[in-house]
């Protein structure tokens, strides 16, 4: 009986999916809930079971695209597994034999004895450059002694007039994946349909930096988890939100929709594109919870394991290009989120602080926002808010 396996649904807006990789051939012998291929959506890459055991059929190669619903591969429900093949045990008196036969080979012609192999690696001579007198040609002390090293040709080099060679002209072409295009698209249209600004301000990390350094040894133990930046970070753009709510809010049609609550967006680098699982309700989080949440939806993301829900929504996205290097960008808005954060690499300058030029650990911090919902004076005083949260981070500990 052929069981026949369609592609299944896995969203109101996804209306196919591009086979990424085969894990299972036709031919095989598949078990129940076995993996047999990784599914690849604008949004996610998901992985597709066997629904029963048996030998599989494929209906795809690998880069097609199938419609949601369609065949993708069917089980022969009645073929029988494998059986396995065991080797056949050698007797004892069949091992013997080889062995002793493995052994009169050691001593075929053209094998020195012990004394000889000495002399003639001090020589530097093979025994293969010799002819052996002994029994059965073996190579005996008197026939290493005689021989002589080969003397060497010598041979004046020749100019040789080489021909200039061009540096390499291969091209590789790879078809985009269904995300790579999701994404292009999604990023020309923020551009074109938003009124997109970018302010900046930079932050001075040193109290930050030396809070973390003394607790972060005792969080570890507590929390059972390392403590980073983005906690803090994401702290303080929760606390700053509420006082400045229309960064937190996104048009629907004619209508602006302001969130009483923050679902931060974090921008994680996976193997296939950039994606932004999000960390919901934030501002009711510790900074140990921001910590485990965004530990594991990074963990997910590097194993293409993030489900739908994990990537939907999200009222506020902050992106870190510091982890790359990067000193300052112009980040683009999240669609159809109204602002995005992005952190740069922290460096140490020159600053001047009251009155003296002292060395300081800094972080450009930039804010891209869509004008039509958010005004210059908010979008200054929410990037102001979350420079004077992290530069005196018992204020947002504290909530003052």
């Amino acid at each position: 009986m052929a069981l026949e396996i369609k592609v299944p649904t896995v969203g109101e807006s996804i209306s196919e999916v591009t086979i990424s990789r085969w894990l299972k051939q036709s031919g095989d012998y598949v078990q129940m809930d076995e993996i047999l291929c990784e599914l690849e959506s604008d949004k996610a890459t998901f992985e597709l079971n066997a629904e029963a055991a048996g030998v599989l059929k494929t209906n795809g190669n690998e880069g097609d695209t199938i419609k949601v619903g369609s065949l993708i591969c069917s089980i022969d429900t009645s073929a029988k597994a494998p059986a396995v093949k065991s080797e056949p045990v050698a007797s004892p008196k069949a091992e013997t034999q080889k062995q002793e036969s493995v052994a009169s080979q050691n001593y075929a012609t053209g094998h020195p004895s012990p004394a000889a192999q000495k002399i003639l690696s001090e020589k530097g001579i093979a025994p293969a450059a010799i002819n052996g007198t002994g029994k059965d040609g073996r190579i005996t002390k008197e026939d290493a002694e005689q021989a002589q090293p080969a003397k060497k040709s010598e041979t004046k080099p020749s100019i040789i007039n080489a021909p200039i060679l061009a540096g390499s002209r291969e091209e590789r072409h790879e078809k985009m994946s269904n995300l790579r295009k999701t994404i292009s698209k999604r990023l020309v249209a923020v551009k074109n349909e938003t009124a997109m600004l970018t302010t900046f301000n930079e932050v001075d990390m040193k109290n930050l930096m030396d809070l973390r350094s003394s607790y972060k040894e005792k969080f570890k133990e507590k929390h059972g988890i390392g403590l980073g930046f983005m906690s803090f970070f994401t702290k303080a753009v929760c606390e700053a939100l509420k006082e400045f709510p229309a960064v937190n809010a996104m048009i629907s049609g004619e209508e602006i929709i302001y969130h009483q609550y923050c679902d931060i967006s974090i921008a994680v680098s996976a193997p296939k594109g950039l994606v932004v699982p999000v960390v919901r309700n934030a501002e009711s989080m510790t900074l140990a919870d921001i910590e485990r949440s965004i530990a594991s939806l990074a963990a997910k993301a590097r194993e293409n394991h993030l489900s739908l829900e994990e990537m939907t929504g999200g009222t506020f996205t902050i992106t870190n290009g510091g982890v790359f290097g990067s000193l300052m960008s112009t980040p683009i808005i999240n669609a159809p989120q109204s602002a995005i954060l992005g952190m740069h690499n922290i460096i140490e300058r020159p600053v001047a602080i009251g009155g003296q030029v002292v060395i300081r650990p800094m972080m450009y911090v930039a804010l891209s926002y869509d004008h039509r919902v958010i005004d210059g004076r908010e979008s200054v005083g929410f990037l102001v808010r979350v420079k004077q949260l992290l530069e005196d981070p018992a204020r947002m500990l504290l909530g003052v």
